[in-house]
């Protein structure tokens, strides 16, 4: 079993930075492929990233997440990172953080373990 708990969220002005961490506990993750994903009001998930076990392959993004967010893991601290740059206000959403066996995927219902949830709005 593995528990996993979001932080960092918060408001902020379009343009602004946040960097989100997923924090794993019960368990070692290290074996896990991870991914970030955001529900915004009304609509359903939404891929963000993902990253393998290992972090050594190339992490993926949603066509939304490229070249404004980074996913990376630190697996000797069994956490996930989200750093995300030049927010926009269609960024708001509830991110959560998700890890599952075997290769990484782009569909929630695909993972095995998720956490609760963090708010990230952006205002214009």
């Amino acid at each position: 079993q593995v528990q996993l708990v979001e932080s960092g969220g918060g408001l902020v002005q379009a343009g602004g930075s946040l960097r989100l961490s997923c924090a794993a506990f019960g368990r070692t993750v290290r074996s896990l492929a991870m991914g970030w994903f955001r529900q915004a009001p009304g609509k359903e998930h939404e891929f963000v990233a993902a990253i393998s076990s290992s972090g050594g392959d190339s992490p993926y993004y949603a066509d939304s997440a490229k070249g404004r967010f980074t996913i990376s893991r630190d697996n000797a601290k069994n956490t996930m990172y989200l750093q995300m740059n030049s927010l926009k206000p269609e960024d708001t959403a509830v991110y959560y953080c998700a890890c599952k066996t075997g290769y990484y995927a782009f569909t929630y219902y695909e993972y095995d373990y998720w956490g609760q949830g963090t708010q990230v709005a952006v205002s214009s």
